[in-house]
């Protein structure tokens, strides 16, 4: 079993930046795509971001494509989400995950959840 646990969410000004991460435990990650998902209340979670096994992939979701960055670390059992540019739009529970490929962590077919970390984005 794995589990996940995020960190580094928090409340920042429009415009700022934050970078969440999420360390692994229980077994290695590094055979594991890595995802990034965001939910507000009354809605359905939105996929943001995935990220190959070994990095040489990753996919953004359009609304925070160019701002948002993905990153892994696999000798450390972490992956990163590095947020620019942040909008009040972007308010949400992040919340990381495991998957078998991009493609599938896009399907949200996941193996393991984090338990999320809340960001809020003031105007």
């Amino acid at each position: 079993q794995v589990q996940l646990v995020e960190s580094g969410g928090g409340l920042v000004q429009a415009g700022g930046s934050l970078r969440l991460s999420c360390a692994a435990s229980g077994r290695t990650i590094s055979d594991s795509a890595m995802g990034w998902f965001r939910q507000t209340p009354g809605k359905e979670r939105e996929f943001v971001a995935a990220i190959s096994v070994t990095g040489d992939i990753t996919n953004y979701a359009d609304s925070v494509k160019g701002r948002f960055t993905l990153s892994r670390d696999n000798a450390k059992n972490m992956g990163y989400l590095q947020m620019n540019s942040l909008k009040p739009d972007d308010t949400a529970v992040y919340y990381c995950a495991t998957g078998p490929s991009t493609a599938r962590i896009r399907l949200r077919l996941i193996n393991y959840w984090g338990q999320g970390t809340q960001v809020t984005v003031s105007s």
